[in-house]
């Protein structure tokens, strides 16, 4: 049996079974609310790979968030440093920055929880997707889980 560490986060395991819906939602339109689908070169295979992500867009910022840590997406999107968000037929390609863990901290208090607070639905979703720390602890949820900034690649 697989116990969790508090050190790190987990993927629900109802994950696995949502993401291949939510690709062929998010291919069709945003029709899951601040959803969009990633693609980043992996790290080692090279390959071209896709999946959906959260991403908070606030007064211009984009951000997308590690909800459960250390991901693959995560690892290649760190050791590539730029990937294409796409919704539906819109493609754009984006570099992305890895935040600090002070500026972690100070996103999940000063921009991610005024945001949940205001969007209905999304402090029970980020419970269910086990994440409600990102509200409740900003600086145990920061030491888990990584935020990117991300801004249009020209």
């Amino acid at each position: 049996m697989v116990t969790q560490t508090p050190d790190r986060a987990r993927v629900p395991r109802l994950v696995p079974f949502l993401n291949p819906l939510a690709m062929r939602l998010l291919r069709r339109g945003r029709l899951m609310g601040p959803n969009t689908l990633l693609t980043v070169r992996g790290r080692k295979s090279g390959e071209m790979r896709t999946t959906p992500v959260a991403q908070v867009e606030i007064e211009g910022r984009r951000w997308i968030i590690g909800t459960f840590g250390e991901t693959n997406w995560v690892r290649n999107l760190r050791a590539a440093g730029e990937g294409v968000v796409s919704v539906g037929g819109h493609r754009e390609p984006v570099r992305a920055r890895e935040l600090t863990s002070d500026e972690t901290v100070a996103f999940f208090t000063d921009v991610l929880k005024p945001y949940v607070m205001r969007v209905p639905m999304s402090g029970l979703i980020l419970r269910m997707l086990g994440a409600g720390d990102i509200v409740k602890d900003p600086a145990g949820a920061a030491a888990r889980r990584p935020v990117f900034e991300l801004e249009a690649k020209l």
